[in-house]
């Protein structure tokens, strides 16, 4: 009982740190936004009527990065520290550095994975690049991440499929949540629900490591979410859509759904029930851009969240709604 009390102590220092640092992060990257005009300007299909900083991807990232560098210190230094992190008992310091150890080079390419995403979309933020560079920089992300070992098997051994099924999953969700990203709080908050779950299926199948990541991308995207929602200081802009989906692409391949103490394989459908409402939007809405004869990229008012408003919701309970709907089909992975 011991153990898990601890464990429960480090989940939560995580969530905690991560949302207290997106919390203070924010209002220094807004700033910085302003200053260098990295804003979206008002124009067609924008809701607001005045530059809005694109500090999104800023905030969440550092609420990711600064609490996962400290505590990697603290893991590695320490012996040498001069005090106790109570977070970090002995035998949960010991389950991390087994797993750092463990998964030293695919920690490093998911990290680095997540700065190349953040980089890609604050240049799409600030030049709009073309949908074909854009493509080949997430391309190569994803490349990274599977070459580094992070990959989804689905039973075939097959090395080639499993590199192939692995980038065409993580291009899907990253495109998934940047399509998301259309009214205040639904990306982030889709997101959050997302990491709180694949926290959730972690935590209980024994996988620290990863329930740690996930509770921190959780942390952040909750420390972002009262500044994006109801009304907006901010906006994700596409370095923070871009960045969401990515982590939570990765977070949908790293944990172990299919296990010796759980050896049912429909299991392994867990990441698609949990990011059912950002996956089924973008198929609907790529299928009706399809059938319309426009490409695929060209932005509309056609997903689900608009569907809802021409239905006579108001923006916030729509988008409520859809939280709520994503909540409820991702509770059917825990039971």
């Amino acid at each position: 009982m011991g153990v898990v009390v601890n464990l429960f102590v480090t989940y939560f220092a995580a969530f905690a740190a991560a949302f207290l640092t997106a919390m203070l992060a924010f209002p220094l990257w807004r700033r910085c936004c302003i200053r260098v005009g990295l804003v979206d300007d008002p124009g067609h299909r924008k809701i607001h009527d005045e530059p809005m900083p694109l500090a999104g991807g800023l905030t969440v990232f550092t609420g990711l990065a600064v609490p996962m560098v400290f505590a990697l210190a603290a893991v590695v230094f320490h012996d040498q520290l001069p005090f106790s992190v109570p977070a970090l008992d002995a035998y949960t310091m010991s389950l991390l550095e087994y797993g750092m150890n463990r998964r030293a080079i695919e920690l490093a390419a998911i990290f680095l994975g997540a700065i190349g995403m953040l980089l890609v979309g604050l240049l799409d933020d600030r030049t709009e690049l073309k949908p074909a560079v854009k493509f080949s920089c997430q391309f190569a992300v994803a490349a990274l991440v599977a070459v580094s070992g992070v990959r989804i098997t689905l039973f075939v051994p097959n090395i080639l499929f499993s590199y192939a099924v692995t980038i065409l999953w993580i291009l899907t969700v990253i495109n998934a949540f940047n399509f998301m990203d259309n009214m205040n709080g639904l990306c982030s908050g889709l997101g959050a629900i997302g990491a709180f779950y694949f926290a959730l299926v972690s935590a209980t199948a024994g996988q620290y490591l990863v329930a740690l990541i996930a509770f921190l991308t959780c942390g952040a995207l909750a420390g972002f979410l009262p500044y994006n929602f109801p009304r907006a200081r901010a906006f994700l802009g596409d370095s923070g859509s871009h960045l969401v989906g990515y982590l939570l692409a990765v977070l949908g391949i790293l944990p172990h759904f299919y296990t010796p103490k759980n050896p049912n394989a429909y299991a392994v459908f867990g990441p698609l029930l949990i990011l059912a409402v950002p996956l089924g939007d973008l198929v609907w809405v790529v299928y009706l851009r399809w059938r319309m004869g426009k490409p695929f990229y060209v932005g509309d008012t056609n997903h689900l969240s608009h569907r809802l408003v021409q239905l006579g919701l108001a923006r916030t309970k729509a988008v409520l709604l859809i939280w709520l709907l994503a909540a409820v089909i991702g509770a059917v992975v825990l039971i």
